[in-house]
């Protein structure tokens, strides 16, 4: 769990390619449905396929979607969910053997979720994914612009000091955009400079996102 952007598919995706197991990934938002019974059965079917195929590793993105905290709601939209919610944590140590099968689960929100579904047995290790702190950042960085043509004036620790509290998905898209900005300018290195418009053209970007929620609210 943690913020956007952190990596935590991108950790998920690693196991996959280090274990030989099946790897099965759905969204939490794929598992909830308008009709009485059809997220649950969905539920049944992904935990078939994965027995079918085990070893296997199911992963399920957004898990808040449907394992957010119980409440009192009557709606019969809350009442699927939480349907649906029941029948992953029956699946997840009912009374049926669960066979060779391990579970990894991603949320951005872990203060919503149900403390049934945190509870030892069904997630036994619940890990904390942070932004990257500077030397983080600047690996990131270096990742992302190994098949760039950098100028020598680019200097990844100075742009890790500069953008504090930015994700490694943020540190991507700098790289990206600095690129788009040597490309329009038709150079072919990409400057410090690019880095820096980059960042400013980011946060003018999430500024508006903000001030567009804020409208809408």
């Amino acid at each position: 769990h943690g913020p956007p952007g952190t990596g935590k598919t991108m950790l998920a995706k690693a196991v996959a390619n280090e274990t030989d197991a099946t790897f099965i990934k759905m969204a939490g938002s794929e598992l909830v449905h308008k009709f009485i019974g059809e997220g649950a059965k969905l539920v049944r079917d992904l935990f078939e396929l994965a027995r079918q195929e085990e070893p296997a590793v199911v992963f399920i993105d957004e898990i808040d979607a449907i394992a957010a905290k119980r409440t009192e709601s009557k709606t019969s939209g809350d009442a699927e969910v939480q349907r649906t919610m029941m029948q992953l944590l029956s699946e997840m140590d009912g009374f049926d053997d669960r066979g060779d099968i391990r579970i990894i689960a991603a949320t951005n929100r872990f203060d919503m979720l149900d403390r049934a579904i945190l509870r030892p047995g069904r997630f036994d290790r619940l890990i904390e994914v942070p932004n990257p702190d500077i030397e983080g950042r600047k690996q990131i960085f270096q990742i992302h612009t190994r098949s760039m043509n950098v100028s020598d004036d680019v200097e990844f620790e100075a742009l890790a000091e500069e953008i504090t509290d930015a994700s490694g998905a943020d540190v991507k898209a700098i790289c990206t955009e600095a690129g788009m900005f040597a490309i329009r300018d038709d150079r072919t290195e990409v400057t410090m400079a690019d880095f820096h418009n980059a960042w400013e053209k980011i946060q003018q970007e999430e500024t508006d996102d903000e001030d567009v929620s804020r409208t809408f609210a």
